[in-house]
């Protein structure tokens, strides 16, 4: 856009010059020509003098005296007038006559211009009048769409730069972060490969492969998790991803000791409010494990907080005869947009339902991703016979794609778990 405005600024220019250099041009030559007339003629006159002069002399009717005299008083006039044509020439020059023609061509050609643009032209169709944010690179995109703009970047970053660890370890997140498991992986694999194995590396490749595995703790996730934590103890992602896993299994006191521990480290990059929420919302999971939870747990906080999910949740008729008074029902909310991590959750007994539950930074799962920092969320309910938040042979499941937060929504148990 500016080269195209810089071209109409030329053409613009060069159609003025057309118009006012030959205008300047023809003032110039008339007065040379009216200031070499003016010279000329005055010329003329001086020898035609002179002559006269020198034929009085030669009839001795002028003495020499007297011709020296009118000579002189001849040449002194010569002058006078050559100067007076100088002055005068300066004058015109400071006011220059016939301005009025080449103002209005250049007023009628800058009228005309700007007429057929807005007319013939797409002036209508430039971006930035339909929409002001048409400069945004960003604008338009979803947070997938700038993920992937991101990563593409960055691997474009790391093919310049194969032994720029930062690079691999920056990419790696992202990988996370889009749900590309594998590409996160070998990711932080390249890193180790460059800088040795860290437990801040471990600790990412770690959590990567959990949710690969479908946020299951595998002999071989565990071994990492085992070798990360002999290297440090207090590695952030590690505990983190300790935490979460044993929460989700309802091992309320491996996750409050794994949070707990993350809170002794010197690390100034945790969100150690979040932390303490995880650590509350554990707690609160142990109080409340064998019973309905009081209302006082389940709504704690919700009116200071602006951004809730408040989910009714009922079981399908047709599976009311397959809920036992001892089943707990474990209720969580995911992000549908990024990484695919559960940003609030809470449990209630089975003997409860149906029940209208509501998720917000209360329940938050700690980290630093909220619920109220999400646009919408996914809705997973299980009634888990076994205690645990992973759906296993016999328990019941029911889901709600996309609520957005704030909302409140219907949800049906209504899958039998084969």
């Amino acid at each position: 856009m500016t080269t195209f405005w810089i071209f109409i600024a030329l053409v613009l220019l060069v159609s003025l010059l057309l118009i006012w250099l030959p205008h300047f041009r023809q003032q110039k030559l008339i007065r040379a020509e009216e200031a070499g007339v003016r010279n000329k003629t005055n010329v003329e006159l001086f020898n035609e003098r002179l002559a006269i002069l020198e034929k009085e002399l030669d009839e001795q009717l002028l003495d020499q005296q007297e011709f020296d005299a009118l000579k002189k008083e001849l040449e002194v006039s010569l002058l006078q007038d050559m100067k007076q044509g100088t002055d005068e020439s300066l004058s015109q020059q400071a006011k220059p006559k016939g301005i009025l023609w080449p103002a209005v061509m250049s007023v009628a050609i800058i009228a005309i211009a700007g007429y057929s643009y807005m007319q013939l032209g797409a002036y209508n169709e430039l971006p930035f009048l339909e929409n002001p944010q048409a400069g945004n690179p960003h604008a338009g995109m979803t947070q997938e769409q700038m993920i992937s703009q991101q990563i593409e970047m960055m691997e474009a970053q790391v093919k310049s730069q194969p032994d720029n660890s930062q690079l691999w370890f920056n990419l790696g997140h992202a990988y996370t972060s889009a749900n590309r498991y594998d590409e996160a992986i070998a990711a932080f694999d390249k890193v180790m490969e460059l800088v040795g194995e860290h437990a801040e590396l471990l600790g990412p490749k770690a959590t990567a492969m959990y949710y690969k595995n479908n946020q299951t703790m595998t002999p071989e996730i565990q071994a990492i998790v085992d070798l990360s934590l002999s290297k440090d103890p207090k590695d952030p992602s590690t505990l983190l991803l300790i935490g979460m896993d044993a929460f989700f299994t309802a091992d309320y006191n491996k996750a409050i000791n794994a949070w707990e521990t993350l809170l002794t480290s010197d690390r100034q990059d945790i969100d150690r409010a979040s932390v303490n929420n995880a650590i509350q919302t554990a707690k609160m999971r142990m109080a409340t494990e064998s019973g309905e939870m009081p209302n006082d747990v389940n709504h704690a906080g919700v009116a200071a907080e602006q951004k809730t999910v408040t989910v009714e949740i009922s079981i399908a008729p047709e599976l009311q005869d397959k809920v036992a008074s001892t089943d707990m029902l474990f209720v969580f909310a995911r992000n549908t947009e990024g990484e695919k991590v559960p940003l609030a959750a809470t449990k209630i007994s089975a003997k409860a339902l149906p029940a209208k539950v509501v998720l917000d930074n209360t329940t938050s799962m700690g980290g630093n991703l909220k619920l109220s920092d999400a646009r919408n969320v996914e809705i997973i309910a299980v009634l888990s016979k076994h205690g645990s938040v992973r759906p296993k042979a016999g328990d019941l499941k029911g889901e709600l794609a996309s609520v957005p937060v704030g909302d409140t929504a219907a949800l049906v148990v209504d899958t039998l778990v084969q």
